[in-house]
């Protein structure tokens, strides 16, 4: 009588079997390249995004401040953390408590804030995703994760068409996030649950001059 686990590595050794030899080369013919005219690209991108639920503000670049102020006033983060690396130029209209993270905090600390703004590595519009990828104004993992609030200030500049694109621009060594709007999930009666593994509510602040 053939166990459980005799049949699963069964099929790990037959897998194995077929699986390329050593040393095979990867075919990776993706579509790159792309391009958009910066309009195009921002229309892509916030399309996108307002369709995962994430709010979406656009603005000039002399206009950062005034913008994270007031989607922080909105949503009554009184607390907010910041990477150690965050310009600080973002938060000069905000009047309310910053505090700069560590990696002393624990995690489950970061339960406190109300909220917490970083900045973006790179977006695609295409996917509607944000990548983070833990440098300075980005901060750890668990700050863009604990708070159920997360700001996240994109440049139009970093913002690609499509996957590949937006890879491309990535440093494969460090610790990638990816963000495609608010934590959500459904159970099984597909019911939509949001804040499950992640901030309850995503604000983009897309800094551009289109």
């Amino acid at each position: 009588m053939t166990t459980a686990r005799e049949t699963v590595l069964g099929r790990v050794r037959d897998a194995l079997a077929l699986a390329p030899a050593a040393g095979t080369p990867v075919p990776r013919a993706y579509r790159t390249g792309r391009t958009l005219p910066d309009e195009e690209r921002l229309s892509l991108f916030t399309d996108r995004l307002v369709d995962y639920k994430a709010q979406v503000h656009p603005c000039t670049a002399d206009r950062t401040a005034e913008v994270v102020a007031e989607v922080l006033r909105q949503r009554g983060a009184r607390r907010i953390g910041v990477p150690t690396g965050l310009d600080p130029q973002w938060l000069t209209a905000y009047d309310g408590e910053v505090r700069q993270d560590s990696a002393d905090i624990p995690a489950p600390r970061l339960d406190s804030l109300d909220g917490v703004v970083t900045a973006s590595a790179v977006s695609c519009a295409e996917t509607g995703t944000i990548f983070l990828d833990g440098s300075p104004g980005q901060g750890r993992r668990a700050l863009s994760l604990v708070p159920d609030l997360h700001v996240c200030v994109v440049d139009l500049s970093t913002v690609e068409v499509g996957v590949p694109e937006a890879v491309a621009r990535l440093v494969p060594e460090r610790p990638t996030t990816l963000i495609s709007g608010p934590s959500a999930t459904s159970d099984i009666e597909l019911e939509r649950v949001e804040g499950v593994h992640g901030p309850r509510t995503l604000a983009v602040v897309i800094r551009t001059d289109v």
